[in-house]
This record gives C-alpha cells, structure tokens and sequence, in this order.
C-alpha cells in the first residue's frame, strides 16, 4: 500500500481527533505509563463509562505498580468493582509486581518486555508502547481492525476471530514514518471507530474521511463472513460467579459458605461457579471452612 494515497487521510483523521477526542483520565502528555497499562486493560470488553470511575479509584490509592504489589491480590479484585472478567485484576496485581521486582518499579518501554508481563498480550503491549512511550506500532483493537475494513479495505466487519496476517500488514503500511505521528494516528483511529465509524448504526456523514472511504464508496455492503455468536449473561455460570464475588468484595471478613449459598438457587452451578473461582485464584478457601479474596502469594 503506497502512502502517498494515505497522508491526507491520515492529515483528515488526526486534525478531527485534535477537535473532537474525548477528554479521558488515561489520556495527556504527563499521563503514567502504568495509568495507561491500568486502562488498557481495564477496557478489554468494557465501556468507557463503567472504565472511568474505577479507573480513578484504582490510580488514586495505587499510583504505581509499587504501591498495588504491596497489596494483597485480594485488594486489586475488591476494588476491580463490577467490571467484569475479575481475573484482569489479578494480573493487573502481577503485573505490578513484576515490574517491581524486574524493571525498577517501572512499565518497561520494550515491546518484548512489556508482552513478558502478565497478562499483558499483543494489543496491550503496543498500545503501551505507542500511547505512553510514543513508540512506533500498529495498535490493533476491534474499533481499528473496523475503520480499516471499512475506510481502506471496502468491507463490513465483524470481530469474528483474532487479528489476521493481513490485518497486520496493513496498519503497518499505515503506520506514519514519525514514532509520536504514528501514535497519535493509532489513538486517532480508535477514537474514528469509537465514536463515528462504530459497529452499528455508524455515522457517515460526520466522518471526516467519508470522501475517500471505500465502503461507503461501495455502498456500505453487508458483512458476508460468519455470524458473530452473541454472548449471553443471565443465568451462566458467570453471573453466578460475580454474585459470590459480590458478596466476598462487600464485606471485610472471610464468608460462609452459607452466605455464598443465598445467592443462587441451583446448588451444582453455585458450586461450580464456586470451584471455578478457587481454581482461578480469586478465591481462596479457608482451613475453617469460610472463604475470601485471595491473600497474598
């Protein structure tokens, strides 16, 4: 992909950006790399509404990885709140750790070693990377991957399976010469996707690149690939699991078993939920038969 064909797009998406981003706490010149490791992972398949809140509780008791990994594991979970998909607080909580006792108390700026914390994944260390160290990267999510279908490859897209080869190749041909240019052209497009070029019901009309968007040039075809499964929340194990979780987080002192048992009626999922809970390590079952967030390892 020539970029002769893509700088006044990329001139169009960042000059957009710079009058209409969202002011965000995670966002700024003098934001911590551990601020923006913290909501990186915080937002994995959560909105920004519900992030927010958290976000700031979170950094005001733990400004840096030091003071979380002083905590018991236990701690990050209780104040992980309802986000959802808890286990991201524990490896918040590791990941705090290893960078204590591996990098000086500091988020490394490598790649490789920001993908050796825990938890940390392909998305996570380049969007650290590029957003807090300014570094040259493709950052991937579901909101890129989405205005690059649509803008540059002329096809709908539906988050059906992990980023591709392809997908790759091309926001990396996209990818501005300029490290800092480039990371603001990340953060810009995943902003285009989050608020004007989203999944459903996307607003063309104020897009600022709609004059050279090849899907909306092509009529804005449907997507024709497999059916994206929806997810289901009532009823499954994992409702069942952020009840017991509710109750262990609302109170100081380790639960009885009876008090997990009120809040859900099928014995064999409450159980299972439970177990799958121990087994996770957000739970941990006491030798006097009660149970509580995890202590420190």
């Amino acid at each position: 992909m020539s970029a002769e064909p893509t700088r006044p797009v990329q001139a169009q998406v960042l000059s957009w950006y710079t009058a209409q981003a969202r002011t965000l706490p995670w966002r700024g010149p003098n934001v911590s790399a551990w601020a923006v490791l913290v909501s990186e992972v915080m937002l994995q398949q959560t909105p920004v509404a519900r992030v927010r809140p958290v976000f700031e509780q979170w950094l005001e008791r733990w400004p840096t990885p030091a003071d979380l990994a002083r905590e018991a594991p236990g701690e990050a979970v209780r104040s992980w709140g309802r986000l959802g998909y808890p286990r991201r607080a524990l490896r918040l909580h590791a990941a705090a750790q290893a960078c204590v006792e591996q990098h000086e108390g500091q988020v490394p700026s490598d790649l490789a070693e920001l993908r050796a914390l825990p938890g940390v994944g392909e998305y996570t260390a380049a969007a650290v990377a590029s957003f807090a160290y300014g570094a040259r990267h493709a950052v991937l999510d579901t909101n890129v991957r989405r205005v690059h279908a649509r803008l540059f490859g002329g096809q709908e897209f539906e988050p059906v399976g992990g980023t591709t080869a392809a997908e790759r190749k091309r926001a990396v041909e996209l990818l501005p010469e300029e490290p800092t240019v480039a990371a603001a052209w990340s953060v810009a497009v995943m902003e285009l996707g989050a608020l004007v070029c989203t999944a459903r019901n996307p607003s063309c009309a104020a897009c600022p690149v709609r004059g050279g968007c090849a899907w909306l040039s092509a009529g804005k075809p449907a997507w024709t690939g497999p059916p994206r499964r929806g997810q289901t929340y009532a009823g499954t194990d994992r409702q069942v699991r952020g009840l017991v979780l509710a109750v262990l987080r609302d109170q100081p002192d380790p639960a009885t078993r009876e008090a997990l048992d009120r809040v859900w009626p099928d014995a064999v999922q409450r159980a299972r939920a439970l177990d799958g809970l121990v087994a996770d390590g957000l739970v941990d079952p006491l030798a006097d038969g009660r149970y509580s967030l995890p202590s420190a390892r």
